[in-house]
């Protein structure tokens, strides 16, 4: 992509200015309120260091949760300005506010190397709004704190496919870079897009195949093997005439999935055997059956070992792998193993040269919660959705506005 990045800005010099950082930090939290997966945060420390130690005034704006366009003391960016200050090794003063008084206050009184993070900014309901008038009017505010002669970072890939206030309308009024975390996804994401190595193979999961049709539209027919597990794979198995018992299932996409296995049921590869349970819990009575023999009042919560065995050995050969997913319920050790299984592989594909991408969001998330290796993997997206949609072909908003 022809955009100025980091080092771009650094190289023209940030000494005393102020520079707008945008970062997706929008981490899981417990309900005690607690972080869970510290992930985004690491993920994002490197680009505000390097401003931090080359002396710019850096103010950063991040998102935390669905808040409905109001202040909600659930998804303020307390924990994650306490979990930032101990990864940057400085203070990470934090505003009471977005664009407010304490926002405008503290920024006036930065010095150089401070950091300041904004509240959240989902807390302004002028950031997801559809009207252009709104979200411009917002990154004006936020232009505000940096001053006359700020900069603008892009480094919140996660969000990049939104056209929002904090991401798209403030690099239309400041001179914008793209952050070391975006301009890596980007690299990332073009080199399984643009001549990947092969055998080439997408491991998709999750619950509704809905969320992933149109991923799926893309790249079967771009692909040399496509394992679909996860929720999403019984509704395959219907459009195949079996019965999947209470297994989730959207009854609406059976025929989209008979029109998929018939036009690539050669490259769909979907599971033999399923771990089914007697109820949606951990403690739950579990038995592996075939495919074709899933109980009535049972539900599939993982694949069964010999699919696992079988996607194994697809991906242990493929020279590219893309994962998006988790194949059952990992957050139950009972229902893990499926997960884990296809995630060894794929380590072992990388140790075997290949190049591999995790997708982001939950198949992130099972890396860490599985205690595999994040260095088993060439790359470890930080966002879900942008990561799908750009591997769809879809401009993204936040990628386009850093094209001079």
């Amino acid at each position: 992509m022809a955009v100025k990045t980091l080092a771009d800005l650094l190289g023209e010099g940030v000494e005393g200015r102020g520079v707008l950082v945008r970062s997706d930090l929008n981490v899981p939290l417990d309900d005690n309120g607690q972080i869970t997966d510290p992930g985004r945060i690491i993920a994002s420390t490197p680009t505000i260091k390097a401003l931090a130690e080359a002396g710019a005034k850096v103010i950063v704006t991040a998102h935390l949760g669905r808040p409905k366009g109001e202040p909600d003391p659930k998804f303020s960016l307390a924990p994650v300005a306490a979990r930032l200050a101990e990864e940057l090794g400085r203070n990470v003063q934090l505003a009471g506010d977005v664009v407010g008084q304490d926002a405008l206050a503290r920024s006036e009184g930065l010095t150089d190397g401070d950091v300041l993070l904004l509240e959240n900014v989902r807390f302004d309901p002028r950031e997801t709004s559809k009207d252009d008038a709104d979200r411009a009017k917002l990154a004006a505010a936020l232009v505000e704190l940096v001053g006359d002669d700020g900069a603008f970072v892009s480094d919140g890939f996660g969000v990049v496919h939104r056209k929002q206030a904090s991401v798209y309308d403030v690099a239309k009024l400041l001179p914008h870079y793209a952050g070391t975390l975006v301009a890596a996804e980007v690299e990332v994401l073009a080199k399984l897009t643009e001549n990947p190595d092969r055998p080439y193979a997408v491991v998709l999961g999750g619950s509704k195949v809905s969320d992933k049709l149109a991923v799926i539209e893309a790249l079967a027919p771009k692909v040399d093997t496509l394992v679909i597990g996860g929720g999403m794979c019984f509704t395959f198995l219907a459009a195949q005439g079996l019965s999947v018992g209470a297994s989730l299932l959207q009854e609406e996409m059976v025929d989209t999935c008979k029109g998929l296995l018939e036009r690539y049921g050669d490259v769909i590869h979907l599971p033999r055997d399923i771990v089914v349970a007697d109820k949606f819990a951990a403690d739950a009575e579990s038995l592996v059956v075939p495919a074709h023999e899933i109980p009535d009042s049972w539900l599939g919560l993982d694949v069964g070992p010999e699919s696992v065995d079988r996607f194994a050995a697809l991906l242990t050969e493929a020279r590219t792998v893309f994962w998006n997913g988790p194949m059952g319920v990992f957050e139950f050790e009972k229902f893990a193993a499926g997960t884990r299984g296809v995630a060894e592989a794929i380590v072992t594909a990388t140790g075997k040269g290949a190049f591999t991408v995790v997708g982001g969001g939950d198949s992130a998330a099972a890396v860490r919660a599985l205690d595999l290796p994040e260095d088993g993997f060439s790359h470890i997206s930080t966002g879900g959705g942008a990561s799908l949609e750009y591997l769809e072909g879809k401009q993204l908003p936040g990628i386009a506005v850093l094209e001079d």
